[in-house]
């Protein structure tokens, strides 16, 4: 498969576009796009490594044949939360801006209550057991439009927050669809290879940079 794993992808940017609303005077949406997939990002790293593990399990879900059996540093709550905290304050350094700085923040801890929703039972508190997940990936008819909803309805609120050339826009929304689609649609892994962590690095890093151009051309209402 293209993307690496598939799980919720285009979803966890929808806090990113949320943020960047909220903030259209300097809407910094590369940023916070960044700020959306860290744990991933670190989680594809850490696999790279060795340091945390997931295996192929054809059918332990609808949609993911991925078992995520331990990533206790990148998903588990509290090390989200020290991915937030430590962004957060990378943030505050380079810019000075409290609001800007606890948004970010939010945006990576926004990644573990959005992997709940869809993983299977397999994110914890702080790495141990018991672990959670409302597991959404064995409902796509509910997951597939709810990803959808949460990431355009986000991008249309952040557009109507803001000014600027309609290109941008639209290739954030055909790179973010693309995606997407391959992610969903593209044939399963049939093993965990490096492969997987550099494709996902490419994606990450492609949806960042259309929305890095995209929070260049935008500028708030007046």
């Amino acid at each position: 498969m293209l993307w690496g794993e598939k799980r919720m992808f285009i979803g966890h940017f929808a806090p990113a576009l949320l943020a960047a609303a909220v903030t259209p005077q300097r809407p910094r949406l590369g940023m916070y796009f960044i700020a959306a997939q860290l744990v991933d990002w670190a989680f594809f790293a850490l696999l790279l490594l060795g340091v945390e593990n997931m295996r192929v399990v054809p059918g332990i879900t609808a949609m993911n044949p991925m078992d995520l059996y331990h990533m206790p540093y990148t998903h588990s709550l509290v090390g989200s939360a020290c991915f937030a905290i430590g962004f957060a304050a990378i943030v505050w350094l380079a810019t000075r801006e409290r609001r800007v700085s606890l948004l970010a923040g939010l945006v990576v801890l926004s990644h573990w209550s959005l992997d709940l929703l869809v993983h299977r039972p397999d994110l914890t508190i702080a790495g141990d057991p018991p672990k959670y997940g409302v597991g959404l990936w064995n409902y796509p008819a509910v997951e597939m439009p709810l990803e959808l909803l949460l990431t355009f309805g986000a991008l249309a609120v952040f557009l109507a927050r803001t000014r600027g050339p309609a290109l941008p826009a639209v290739v954030l929304g055909a790179v973010l669809l693309l995606v997407q689609a391959i992610n969903w649609f593209g044939p399963e892994p049939e093993a965990v290879t490096p492969a997987l962590s550099y494709t996902a690095f490419f994606a990450y890093g492609l949806t960042t940079l259309a929305a890095w151009w995209l929070g260049r051309t935008r500028r708030a209402k007046p």
